[in-house]
């Protein structure tokens, strides 16, 4: 009976370093189509669907997956990023009204509460949109709805994506020493990021996806009474 050896192609060693490497790719990758600030929205999406797709063992080439993602939803995810930027911009408006306003502190605390649980609302939106984006065909109007009611409805995954996408900026600002003062996020840091989240989108994105058919999530959703 044959053993597979550490050096093998197969064996779990050299999947681990292939997909490592795969993702130091699709982070450079990331990173340089992330330069024009106006190409983000893409570049989140394209870094998603590679991610989720490197996830699944789908990917056979990660530059391949990337780029083709980055043209086909070029249009839509940068007018996705243009609204996520824009409601950014209120919360912090928002934000610094409430502080420079002269307010009583009951209605100031009451504002500024409101203005969090918003805020929180807003990113898990911003952390769904791109990957739902990715994964399916809709009007921006419907990748927003339909990202707010997964959002809501798998509230599990979403604190999830929430403690993993802010764990790493957490230690990078307080710790900055270990992530080599930043290195770590320009050789592999936001597409180890994204391809853990990927594990999490894509069980939550597969509840919605008949054999040889795509449910709406927004059609799926309300039928399940999520508000």
């Amino acid at each position: 009976m044959s053993r597979t050896g550490i050096f093998d192609a197969d064996s779990p060693l050299l999947r681990f370093l292939t997909r490592i490497a795969d993702l130091m790719i699709l982070n450079l990758v990331f990173v340089a189509t992330s330069v024009p600030v106006v190409t983000l929205g893409a570049s989140l999406t394209a870094l998603n669907y590679t991610a989720m797709r490197i996830g699944t063992n789908e990917c056979e080439s990660v530059t391949g997956d990337y780029l083709r993602s980055f043209r086909a939803n070029f249009r839509q995810a940068t007018l996705l990023g243009l609204v996520v930027a824009f409601l950014a911009l209120v919360l912090a408006a928002w934000y610094v009204a409430v502080e420079v306003l002269d307010l009583s502190p009951v209605a100031q605390l009451v504002l500024q509460a409101i203005c969090y649980l918003v805020a929180f609302r807003v990113v898990l939106v911003a952390l769904y949109a791109f990957p739902y984006l990715a994964k399916f065909e809709n009007s921006l109007r419907d990748v927003l709805n339909n990202s707010r009611l997964m959002s809501a409805r798998h509230l599990a995954a979403s604190l999830t994506v929430v403690v993993v996408t802010a764990l790493p900026v957490v230690i990078t600002v307080f710790y900055p020493a270990s992530t080599a003062y930043g290195l770590l996020w320009f050789l592999i840091g936001f597409a180890g990021t994204a391809f853990v989240n990927g594990v999490v989108f894509t069980s939550v994105f597969d509840k919605y996806i008949a054999p040889k058919t795509t449910v709406s999530p927004e059609s799926s959703a309300e039928s399940a009474g999520v508000q």
